[in-house]
């Protein structure tokens, strides 16, 4: 068989501000490299090389993609190993289990040569200032953009038959789980499956949910119910046993946006915009929370004041996703100071190192 690759975010940039759920993915691992070093180490292409040199050898591999940066991604994690590698410098906080037996902290920041740095020094506290500033107005933004959603969902709120919408989440729960039990307590990862990015908005909905022969296109709207319905599908599996992986909104981490219950082969996610998809395979189904459960005509009705709604919410988040694209600006410019200060030898070094680590770990289980 194949070796599989997934990709998902373990962070956001939310309307919460940053969002980190890198924890709950790597958790489980019984080997972790944490990376440590600024701007330019090579954090993230020294975890590529390892994914790649990995699957390549048969191995499944999970790309944890930065939301701060489309071309990096924050971690990898080979399952079937226990092993995983992560950046761990701010703002991606992880919390050591036991350090030394299972975290152990590279230090990429090695490689740089000071006396080069230092004469930039003030340079590179003000170009901090600024991505530090971006991402406030970003997060500012977003919190306005949310209370605007609010009025959105309050619409379909004050229009919705909520014994409706309850019987037919029971529904969907009885098809997918029905008498399954499995008599262990359930693991549970808490992801992204996309969100706010330098370059808008980005998701692997499809790319997550391939391989399920089982995938729920949940349509409807803002305040429909789409969330509380995956919420209690995601209850139900894990009260009955089931590994569940939580997918939250990127803009609302409150919210959900997907459940995907692997050992039944199982996806049920909000297809709506900006993540809108539809059935490709003859198993997928779709589940119309709008025609089943919402006051027909609503949308009408409410049809000049969703337009200003939805105008001004798309233009704050919009604003929000620029200062997004000037952060990164800021941080490549910032990146560029740093590749004149440092020997990549020792950051190959570094590499070959923690690769050699890993087979010997690998080497000593088999």
């Amino acid at each position: 068989m194949c070796a599989k690759i997934i990709n998902y975010y373990a962070c956001a940039n939310s309307a919460k501000g940053f969002v980190n759920y890198l924890d709950d993915n790597i958790n489980f691992l019984d080997r972790l490299f944490i990376l440590k070093g600024g701007p330019a180490t090579g954090k993230s292409t020294l975890m590529k090389r390892l994914g790649k040199e990995w699957y390549n050898r048969g191995f499944d591999v999970e790309y944890i993609h930065s939301p701060c940066d489309n071309s990096s991604v924050d971690g990898i994690i080979f399952p079937s190993l226990g092993i995983g590698v992560v950046d761990g410098t701010f703002p991606h906080v992880v919390e050591p289990r036991a350090p030394g037996a299972i975290e152990e902290y590279i230090n990429l920041g090695t490689a740089w040569n000071s006396k080069k740095l230092i004469p930039q020094k003030d340079e590179i506290l003000a170009i901090s200032k600024q991505i530090s500033s971006c991402y406030k107005n970003t997060y500012n933004l977003f919190s306005q953009a949310l209370k605007i959603h609010d009025e959105w969902e309050k619409i379909y709120i004050s229009n919705i038959n909520f014994s409706k919408i309850n019987e037919l989440t029971q529904e969907t729960i009885n098809t997918i789980i029905g008498n399954n039990v499995k008599n262990n307590q359930a693991n549970v990862k808490n992801r992204f499956f996309g969100g706010a990015t330098p370059k808008g908005s980005v998701d692997f909905v499809m790319d997550l949910t391939s391989d399920m022969s089982n995938r729920y296109f949940i349509k409807g709207r803002p305040g429909s119910g789409k969330s509380t319905m995956l919420k209690k599908i995601a209850q139900s599996a894990q009260d009955k046993g089931f590994d569940v992986e939580i997918y939250h909104c990127g803009f609302d981490p409150d919210s959900l946006d997907m459940v995907i219950i692997r050992e039944l082969s199982v996806a049920v996610f909000d297809s709506t915009a900006p993540h809108e998809y539809f059935p490709s395979k003859d198993t997928d189904r779709i589940i119309d929370v709008y025609s089943y459960a919402i006051k027909p005509g609503t949308d009408e009705e409410f049809k000049t004041q969703l337009e200003d709604i939805i105008s001004r919410y798309k233009g704050i988040i919009r604003e929000g996703i620029q200062y997004l694209s000037k952060a990164k600006d800021f941080n490549d410019d910032l990146e560029n100071i740093y590749i004149d200060a440092i020997d990549y030898d020792i950051v190959d070094k570094i590499h070959q190192d923690i690769r050699l680590k890993i087979d010997d770990y690998f080497f000593s289980m088999v």
